[in-house]
């Protein structure tokens, strides 16, 4: 796919379980939940976020542990418990004043696919269910939790002729 419409992309929507984090979760013996979470995946949002694209997170799960992590990034945009993803859309688009082309979403799973349906830039990371990766406009060449994020984060940037200055400055 030609990613020229991620130039368009203002808001960029994560799904948490199997992108932001490989989709392990690990429970102790007191059912406390733990997530990993990939720091350069972390710094891509903070890139993101420092160019003016705000990220939001849509998962059908609550955690303490993602709680924290958006905490630490500075990301206030967070619909979690969410069941059916694709009917938060339209809140979204109510809040943020923003297009449909200029939103994207990625997702891994079938619960995903609702809002891939909806957003302008659909994406699937590397190892989405095979359903996902089929709607999906694209496909990253990472796994959830293993840099999808970063590389999703990278591809916008470039597409908005950003990438190769914010790199620039950090030599």
């Amino acid at each position: 796919m030609n990613h020229s419409k991620l130039k368009h992309v203002k808001l960029l929507l994560l799904d948490v379980d199997g992108v932001l984090t490989s989709g392990h979760i690990i429970y102790s013996g007191k059912a406390i939940e733990t997530k990993m979470f990939n720091v350069k995946d972390g710094l891509g949002i903070r890139l993101l976020q420092s160019a003016g694209i705000e990220v939001g997170i849509v998962t059908g799960r609550t955690s303490e542990a993602l709680l924290n992590r958006c905490n630490d990034l500075g990301i206030s945009m967070i619909y979690d418990g969410i069941k059916a993803k694709g009917d938060v859309f339209d809140s979204i688009l109510s809040e943020t004043h923003l297009a449909v082309q200029d939103v994207a979403f990625v997702g891994d799973d079938l619960p995903d696919i609702s809002l891939m349906k909806k957003v302008g830039v659909s994406i699937a990371v590397a190892d989405a269910h095979d359903s996902v990766k089929q709607i999906a406009d694209i496909t990253t060449c990472r796994n959830g939790g293993d840099g999808a994020v970063r590389e999703v984060c990278e591809m916008i940037l470039d597409a908005k002729n950003l990438l190769q200055k914010i790199i620039e400055n950090c030599i």
